[in-house]
């Protein structure tokens, strides 16, 4: 990785040193005096090669990247004026031969370079050019850095909600079907093999298909159908649950586990085993780019479980539908009322 940055450093001293080159040696004519050019390349390659890199190394990130803009631009301009200051200083045996451009004799005539009349903009040019040069690389370079983390960190983030969403769900949800498929092998019930399937299939999707980026819409809605048909093995007759599904678009790819707490939710606050009141109503509907999810159940009077209706679940899959719906591309709705708990939920497919 070093190394890596070595290079990369070097090529950007090899950049900017072949644009001055490019640039310059044209415009002083200095192809018609090599000696002189040989030792302004070598000073220049010096100069720029000093301020990359203590730009890069310390100005970078020590100042701009830490926000401290103002130092930073100080910083730059001494970083300049020593280099000059460093380069072409009279001590050195070089120093007058670079600093007076050679010139031309045609006819008794004298024939300056342009930059003659500009000593001092001469000098600094090529270490500001270089300057200017490697910061905007640098800071692109930074930015898109952080960009990739972000990125990184909400990919994170988004597989972390993942596994908590379905450590909820095994414990609570396993525990109950167990027992209900336990009591139905006991008397010997005819729709023993069916339920051992569908739990089959539950436990294939949660621990294969959850854990792929995207899911078919015809999966996840399989999944809700085993969940509801499993818990209704306890008291299918008393119970006041519908589940209607118009699924015209079941190829729908999205993000798996989206659903399931909104209904797992229902089932654990409506208090579905009271007859007179309880009851559950699960309509699922696709559209041309839309999935809608419509879940409303009944509220008792007095909360019978030690959670709060819409707890963790809800909380944690509000989040996931942020990051992976974010904008208009999701838009969920819910309304607790005195008698019933009510979620709208609208997904636009891509």
């Amino acid at each position: 990785m070093t190394g890596s940055k070595n290079y990369k450093l070097l090529g950007q001293i090899l950049l900017w040193w072949a644009a001055w080159f490019l640039v310059t040696v044209p415009l002083t004519d200095g192809f018609a005096f090599p000696d002189f050019m040989i030792r302004r390349i070598i000073v220049t390659f010096i100069g720029i090669a000093l301020v990359v890199v203590v730009n890069e190394k310390y100005l970078l990130p020590k100042l701009y990247f830490k926000k401290k803009p103002i130092l930073f631009i100080f910083g730059a301009m001494a970083l300049l004026f020593f280099t000059v200051l460093l380069l072409f200083h009279e001590v050195w045996p070089w120093a007058e031969d670079i600093s007076k451009f050679p010139v031309h004799r045609d006819g008794g005539n004298r024939r300056r370079p342009i930059l003659l009349s500009m000593k001092w903009m001469a000098r600094t040019l090529p270490f500001l050019i270089a300057w200017l040069g490697n910061t905007l690389i640098e800071i692109s370079r930074y930015a898109n850095r952080k960009e990739k983390e972000a990125i990184r960190l909400d990919k994170e983030r988004l597989e972390t909600e993942l596994k908590f969403l379905k450590s909820q769900i095994n414990p609570h949800f396993l525990f109950n079907a167990l027992n209900n498929i336990y009591s139905l092998s006991i008397v010997q019930a005819p729709q023993t093999p069916d339920s051992v399937m569908q739990l089959s299939e539950i436990l294939r999707y949660m621990v294969y298909d959850a854990n792929e980026e995207k899911v078919a819409l015809s999966n996840e809605v399989n999944y809700i159908e085993n969940f509801v048909n499993l818990v209704l093995l306890k008291d299918s007759q008393g119970m006041d649950v519908k589940l209607n599904l118009h699924i015209n678009h079941p190829n729908y790819m999205i993000a798996p586990l989206l659903f399931i707490p909104f209904v797992e939710n229902a089932f654990k606050h409506s208090k579905i085993e009271d007859q007179l009141n309880g009851f559950i109503r699960i309509n699922f509907e696709t559209q041309e780019n839309k999935i809608m999810l419509n879940v409303v159940n009944s509220l008792p009077k007095q909360a019978y479980t030690v959670d709060k209706v819409g707890g963790v679940g809800l909380e944690n899959i509000k989040k996931r539908l942020h990051l992976l719906y974010p904008g208009n591309l999701h838009d969920l709705n819910i309304v607790k009322t005195e008698d019933e708990f009510r979620v709208n939920l609208k997904l636009i497919v891509r």
